[in-house]
């Protein structure tokens, strides 16, 4: 298996590569060559790790299958995910399910990800001969920044660098980045919304005369985002347990086609499933659900994609995204794998802010995509309205999904993604179900523990009290010049 470039600007190159090196350097996204289809029929009475041995195998043909074996029994422990099989599905009946992904360290589904991923780096340096230190840059809308973290801290050979929009993520997700320890991390508030942040740090994987320096002081860029195949790739495997538990538990049969309905910012999560669905998983369609920001929404109805919109902060922050990088990925593959198309498009949204798609490609995504946005009212009625029906308790990310969930009308199953504990949006939580927040974030975390009769997650347990490591704010301008005086540290 061999990667290519969105773009067809780069020669094809083995997984251990794709992966050191994070993104295309002259722009573009690594994507498969082929996407290899499994009959996923024999794995339903597989554990966690035995599905993602056989998902992730045919992508990474350049590992063995020992260091395959190492990579996810390493990543997916007890320890780690306080979870049997790290992902868990849960019904609210109706045919109506929930994937919870957020049982990990830091109670996000980053960590069904980046648990992993530093031991493919770990295993690609080696491959590639790399001697050099690998410096991760990272743009967070949230929740991918304290995941990376989490996964590369106190890692030999690799420091991480996370910019996050200051005032653009909750005061957990802050919490938890800022009291992050080790001694190679990096954590910066950058004035902005997360599309500076993200746009930036692909300014500075394509700029050569920084990669230059970085290479004089024998340092590479690498990425933790999901621009990096590495970090979408074992995304594809929780897709393929929630079905395979569905059929196991007798809610279907195997062959029964469901919708996964995914809250979706930079299209990375919802992409995974359209691998899964592409490697022979019988999903009908993926249900885009969007917040107020909703580029993605109008994109889906009409086939124009135009950034030129106001941004609005929301209650579910980690989705305040205008430019969803994985859309190029996915376009690559509803265009025929038409890299002069999508340069094309991408070359415009640069220019002029917006691109339209053909007809062919739009109907293309029409039989796979539906999409719906809702507003910040219907994200607390969607809580509150769960919780009376089924007594569930979700967070602000998985209501916008499970709103439009009920919106999208399904006739079969929707499985609605999970991607965050309720714990890490207290307040907005408390305000759905129609009680107090507390005085302060960790008042509002205990009084949501007291209304919903349920544990606090351990990733929130405990940061009251820790001391802040990482209080750096700066200008979208002045991101370069701090990672020139990292790589000079």
């Amino acid at each position: 298996m061999k990667y290519i470039s969105t773009r067809d600007n780069c020669e094809a190159l083995p997984f251990s590569k794709a992966v050191d090196l994070g993104m295309v350097p002259a722009g573009g996204l690594f994507v498969p060559s082929e996407i290899p289809r499994i009959d996923f029929a024999k794995f339903v009475n597989s554990s966690y790790q035995e599905l993602a041995k056989a998902v992730l195998a045919p992508f990474m043909d350049d590992f063995s299958g020992e260091e395959i074996s190492s990579c996810v029994d390493q990543a997916y422990t007890n320890e780690s995910f306080h979870n049997p099989d790290a992902a868990n599905t849960v019904s609210l009946g109706k045919d109506k399910y929930v994937l919870e992904l957020w049982h990990g360290p830091t109670a996000a589904f980053k960590d069904m990800a980046l648990q992993i991923m530093p031991h493919f780096m770990r295993y690609a340096k080696v491959k590639s001969g790399d001697k050099s230190h690998t410096m991760i840059l990272v743009a967070t809308s949230g929740d991918t920044g304290k995941a990376a973290l989490e996964g590369f801290k106190n890692r030999d050979g690799i420091s991480i660098v996370v910019f996050y929009p200051h005032g653009g993520v909750s005061e957990i997700q802050k919490l938890q980045m800022a009291t992050t320890e080790g001694s190679n991390t990096h954590v910066i508030a950058v004035r902005g919304n997360f599309d500076d942040c993200q746009n930036s740090v692909k300014e500075l994987f394509g700029d050569d005369e920084l990669r230059k320096e970085a290479a004089d002081h024998g340092t590479v860029f690498s990425s933790a985002n999901s621009i990096n195949w590495g970090r979408l790739c074992p995304q594809i495997v929780y897709y393929v347990k929630a079905y395979l538990q569905l059929v196991k538990d007798g809610k279907i049969t195997y062959g029964d086609k469901i919708d996964f309905c995914v809250p979706t910012g930079n299209f990375g999560n919802i992409l995974a499933g359209f691998y899964a669905k592409e490697m022979g998983l019988p999903i009908r369609k993926l249900i885009c659900a969007s917040n107020r920001n909703n580029v993605l929404t109008d994109f889906f109805t009409d086939g124009t994609y135009d950034r030129n919109r106001d941004f609005h902060k929301t209650m579910s922050p980690s989705m305040d995204i205008l430019i969803s990088s994985n859309l190029e990925r996915f376009l690559f593959e509803m265009s025929d794998r038409d890299a002069g198309k999508v340069y094309s498009w991408y070359i415009t949204l640069g220019c002029t802010g917006s691109f339209t798609v053909d007809q062919i490609v739009k109907d293309r995504i029409d039989r796979v995509i539906k999409a719906a946005w809702v507003d910040e009212q219907e994200v607390l009625d969607t809580i509150g309205a769960v919780h009376r029906e089924s007594n569930y308790v979700m967070d602000t990310h998985t209501a916008v999904a499970a709103a439009a969930a009920r919106k999208s009308d399904s006739d079969v199953p929707v499985v609605i993604v999970s991607t965050a504990s309720p714990y890490k949006f207290s307040a907005d939580v408390l305000k759905g179900l129609g009680a107090k927040s507390g005085a302060d974030e960790f008042e509002s975390v205990s009084e949501l523990s007291r209304t919903s009769s349920t544990p606090v997650h351990r990733a929130v347990d405990g940061l009251k009290g820790k001391k802040l490591l990482h209080d750096k704010v700066i200008d979208i301008s002045e991101m370069r010049e701090a990672v020139r005086r990292l790589l000079r540290a």
